[in-house]
């Protein structure tokens, strides 16, 4: 069994085990690394949720364009593929032009730039798995909000790997991960999702970056986000009036406090988010990681102040969890 998705699985177990006994628009201020200014290179460190390239998966690769021949080595070797075993590989290029085409609408062009550098793998996941990812060489764009970002998109079970040839932002790769994602499936991403993902992962990092003036973490911005998304799409919130109780809710129960602003942003993103009509199971399965870090950061009276549509797709997701971990085991 691969080792990898073995880690995964167990370490899943006991978050879902402890989950069962208690149950940010413009330009992006802290962007200050666009893929036209690069940094030092960084080392990101491997644990055993690390997506790697397994000996039997089938990657697809989108690479930024304007990726030198060095950068491009890096790149490759970061992605722990084989630059001279590239042509067995899908691979398509990301330009410029599309990051623009993708991005311009929610962020500044100063901090898009000239050059396409970020670059992607994306692999198919098990059933069940969700989505994860792993960066690296990203210095803004967290792994919570490429995941948020990419369920939005309707992306279900992938592994995703971002990486930079040195530290940048990441903001461009969300144009690759659709490209492979794509050319993986077959099948394209509606053009409304992807726009309305793009919008959370920019408002998702504004928030971020406002909420570390005060000692937040990015991982309660995530759980914030995704849970309203949730709400949005239980179907339980008809009106904005609604929406807004639930931010002002989700507010008090994972401590953050929103500007007006901020929250009017959030509300406009729910409503397009709400016109998606997401299937809120699939949505719980493809952020598990950030729902169980909802659990845990909820505390024991978590899942007694959950909506009944919420309880039951947590309680879905904790025996659906534990079914296929066993069956996994043993197969």
């Amino acid at each position: 069994m691969n080792n990898r998705r073995y880690n995964m699985m167990f370490k899943k177990m006991a978050a879902i085990t402890l989950t069962a006994a208690m149950c940010a628009g413009g330009a992006i201020p802290a962007l200050a690394s666009s893929d036209d200014s690069e940094t030092e290179e960084t080392t990101d460190t491997e644990d055993e949720d690390t997506v790697v390239v397994e000996e039997n998966d089938e990657p697809y690769l989108a690479l930024g364009e304007d990726l030198s021949s060095s950068q491009k080595s890096t790149v490759l070797e970061l992605m722990g593929i084989d630059e001279d075993d590239l042509d067995d590989y899908n691979v398509s290029y990301v330009s410029n032009e599309e990051e623009y085409e993708y991005l311009s609408s929610y962020i500044d062009s100063s901090k898009i730039g000239s050059n396409a550098l970020s670059s992607v793998v994306v692999m198919e996941g098990e059933d069940g798995d969700g989505i994860n990812v792993t960066t690296k060489n990203i210095s803004y764009c967290t792994e919570g909000m490429y995941q948020n970002a990419l369920a939005t998109a309707g992306i279900e079970d992938a592994d995703v790997i971002v990486v930079g040839p040195t530290s940048i932002s990441g903001t461009a790769a969300l144009v690759g991960i659709f490209k492979a994602y794509e050319a993986m499936t077959g099948e394209e991403i509606d053009e409304d999702s992807v726009d309305t993902a793009v919008n959370e992962m920019v408002i998702t990092g504004e928030l971020e970056d406002s909420a570390s003036d005060s000692d937040v973490d990015s991982d309660t911005v995530e759980g914030l986000i995704a849970y309203v998304k949730q709400e949005v799409a239980s179907g339980d919130l008809d009106s904005e009036e609604d929406i807004e109780a639930s931010i002002d809710e989700a507010c008090e129960k994972f401590d953050v406090t929103l500007t007006d602003d901020e929250k009017q942003q959030i509300i406009d993103l729910m409503e397009k988010i709400n016109e998606l009509d997401l299937d809120p199971d699939q949505l719980s399965s493809a952020v598990s990681d950030i729902m169980d870090n909802i659990s845990d950061l909820l505390g024991e009276d978590a899942l007694s102040e959950l909506s009944s549509s919420e309880a039951k797709n947590i309680f879905t997701k904790i025996f659906s969890s534990i079914s296929d971990f066993f069956s996994n085991l043993f197969s």
